[in-house]
């Protein structure tokens, strides 16, 4: 059944891989070797801005993935670790959001975004990603399940609870940073509704919403080798970075608890 699965994803892209590097003349018909070229993707990167659209997402992808580390790292060592009033409830209404579409909250976020006179930026697309309550359930499981004796002796020594969160519960729990650093940038890496919302310039714009600006303007000729090249572009850097990193994605999932 694995293997139906597997062959039901891996079809669609052989074909769009195939059609990218065939002659736009022989990229409808049944032949597999005729004539493989790159011009096709040389076009497209310079028929769209393509290189800035690369930047941008890379951009997002790692300045959210940073703050996010640094805030769900403090919310969940709160979480797991500090005893304040009204902690379980506060967690509680964490766990909620997880059950909450982000679609629901595109309006509302677009309206204080708007307020704040941000629409048409990088950091419009970033702000409502900064903290992540998917995130914080998942570290906070980690840091539970972490020996407290281990906190209790760095106390004895004299460490700080910086110095505490630092050298022991995020060394420790660096499986669950990796995955959860896997599901973010992929995510973001494929968010397409709110980058398209908030941004209307190709400075700020997203390799899906690049994506999606020039397959509408060639929908007209239907230049399936262009749209197949431009698809590639998109999706070759996290298809790379998977078959390089493969052992070390699954490992990552299987320590620290995450069922695919």
């Amino acid at each position: 059944m694995g293997f139906v699965f597997a062959a039901l994803w891996i079809i669609p892209f052989v074909w769009v891989a195939r059609t990218a590097f065939l002659p736009k003349k022989s990229a409808i018909t049944s032949g597999w070797f005729q004539g493989w070229t790159f011009d096709n993707l040389i076009n497209v990167w310079h028929a769209a801005p393509f290189g800035q659209y690369f930047l941008n997402t890379l951009l997002v992808c790692g300045v959210v993935l940073a703050v996010q580390f640094v805030t769900l790292t403090m919310a969940a060592y709160a979480f797991a670790r500090v005893r304040f009033a009204g902690r379980d409830l506060i967690f509680l209404l964490f766990l909620v959001q997880i059950m909450v579409p982000p679609d629901i909250l595109i309006f509302s976020n677009y309206q204080v975004l708007n307020e704040m006179g941000l629409l048409d930026t990088k950091l419009a697309i970033m702000l409502p990603y900064f903290a992540s309550s998917f995130g914080i359930f998942l570290l906070r499981q980690s840091f539970k399940q972490l020996p407290y004796e281990l906190e209790e002796a760095a106390c004895v020594e004299g460490a700080s609870r910086l110095h505490i969160l630092s050298r022991i519960y995020v060394p420790l729990s660096r499986p669950v940073y990796v995955s959860f650093a896997i599901v973010s940038v992929s995510f973001h890496w494929n968010d397409f509704l709110w980058p398209l919302i908030v941004t209307n310039s190709d400075s700020n714009r997203l390799l899906t919403v690049g994506l999606a600006m020039f397959a509408k303007s060639t929908e007209s000729g239907a230049q399936w080798s262009d749209v197949s090249a431009a698809t590639l572009i998109v999706a070759a850097p996290l298809m790379v970075g998977f078959l390089l990193f493969q052992r070390q994605v699954i490992g990552s999932f299987m320590h620290s608890g995450i069922k695919g």
